[in-house]
């Protein structure tokens, strides 16, 4: 089944109510390592951004993201609102005004959107940031794109779990966890966090649609 902007809807929905969840769990990561605000500025973020789709209707990608990507970067304060907001930026461009997509269609969207936090960023994997989840899920989820799609969409939140787990010896080399040096060490990444659980709710979105 094709993924399409109800399920893309249904992802952000989620998310912002993961993110609700979540949000003390996040700070307190970010407490450890950072300035103790993620939690507190993805659950602002997601609000805002739901408040945007109940007051309008999307027929593309193209037009979602792009709101996404605006609210997010306007609202979410520190490293994260530019970081997630060039992430759904290039996926809505990439996809264009498209309605649905296949996996590897969406796959190698988010490789663009990988890409572009990666570029902004300045980082690659194992410096203990957002992108030590995307990347491995990523690679997983074009990897398994021409197979049975509930496999592809396991491997992708399995990849990303596992991702996020593997913050946790490395030392911090981006953004203000890397203030910490080695104390940075032994704590799992609030970015990395935060990152698995968009893949949660995308192949949530999937599973049921």
């Amino acid at each position: 089944m094709p993924f399409d902007v109800k399920m893309a809807i249904s992802a952000l929905r989620q998310f912002n109510a993961l993110i609700e969840e979540k949000k003390e769990f996040l700070t307190d990561l970010d407490a450890a390592i950072g300035d103790a605000d993620h939690g507190i500025n993805m659950n602002r973020g997601m609000k805002r951004v739901i408040e945007k789709l109940n007051s309008k209707e999307y027929a593309d990608f193209s037009a979602l993201y792009l709101d996404v990507a605006m609210t997010v970067m306007s609202v979410v304060g520190g490293s994260a609102g530019p970081l997630y907001g060039t992430f759904f930026m290039k996926l809505g461009q990439k996809l264009s005004e498209s309605e649905e997509v296949s996996v590897g269609e969406l796959a190698g969207a988010m490789q663009e959107g990988l890409n572009g936090v990666m570029s902004l960023g300045k980082s690659a994997v194992g410096d203990k940031t957002m992108v030590d989840t995307l990347a491995p899920a990523i690679k997983a989820f074009r990897d398994n794109a021409d197979g049975p799609e509930e496999d592809a969409w396991n491997a992708f939140a399995n990849a990303a779990e596992q991702g996020m787990k593997d913050t946790i010896p490395m030392l911090a080399r981006r953004g203000r966890s890397s203030y910490q040096g080695e104390r940075s060490i032994g704590h799992q990444d609030p970015g990395a966090t935060s990152a698995f659980y968009l893949i949660s709710c995308l192949r949530g979105a999937f599973t049921e649609r």
